[in-house]
């Protein structure tokens, strides 16, 4: 058997490193509501609105109060390196928030077109005095419309924080490509599997 799956081993090819693409600002930008759906999202549903530049600004406050009590102990290449990671976890948290909104619309869609469909035999509306599904799903998106709004507004203090703080722009850490493995390392990898 450990035969077999030596062999299936080395008869395989190194897989190609998947590369993926790396979570920008930009790239949150495009998938968050705009200021004016924010708007409107707040009014449709009853919500409480976002205040855009208070987030982006107590987010970049908190960065730059952080740095300064980091300052004496942690050297400016440090400072940075550990800046580039919370930045990046904000923008990560952002990009989840906005995917997870995008993921609800298309859901609150999908329902609010069955209930358009006339030739349903279901229920088009609740149980007297509840929401029906497809109410419950469009402001449970508005709901993650504005929380992925809110997060972006976070998101883009730490990176407006970040250029202050070091004077440079942003940029999501990507990682090395590893080099594939030559073909003398297969052979090696499949012979101290066959050893064992």
């Amino acid at each position: 058997m450990a035969q077999k799956n030596a062999q299936k081993s080395a008869s395989q090819p190194a897989r190609a490193p998947q590369t993926q693409q790396p979570i920008t600002l930009e790239l949150v930008a495009l998938l968050t509501p705009t200021p004016v759906q924010a708007d409107k999202l707040s009014a449709a549903f009853g919500l409480d609105p976002v205040d855009f530049d208070s987030v982006c600004e107590a987010t970049d406050e908190q960065f730059t109060l952080s740095a300064k009590a980091l300052h004496p102990t942690v050297n400016e290449t440090a400072l940075k390196i550990h800046l580039q990671r919370i930045v990046g976890a904000f923008v990560g948290s952002a990009h989840g928030a906005a995917t997870f909104y995008s993921n609800k619309v298309t859901v609150a869609r999908e329902l609010t077109m069955k209930l358009a469909n006339e030739d349903r035999d279901e229920d088009r509306d609740g149980v007297s005095g509840f929401d029906s599904r497809a109410a419950r799903a469009r402001e449970f998106a508005a709901q993650s419309g504005l929380t992925a709004f809110a997060l972006y507004a976070a998101a883009s203090g730490a990176v407006h924080a970040f250029k202050e703080l070091t004077g440079e722009e942003w940029k999501p850490y990507v990682a090395p490509t590893a080099p594939s493995r030559s073909v003398s390392a297969q052979a090696t990898a499949a012979q101290m599997d066959a050893l064992g």
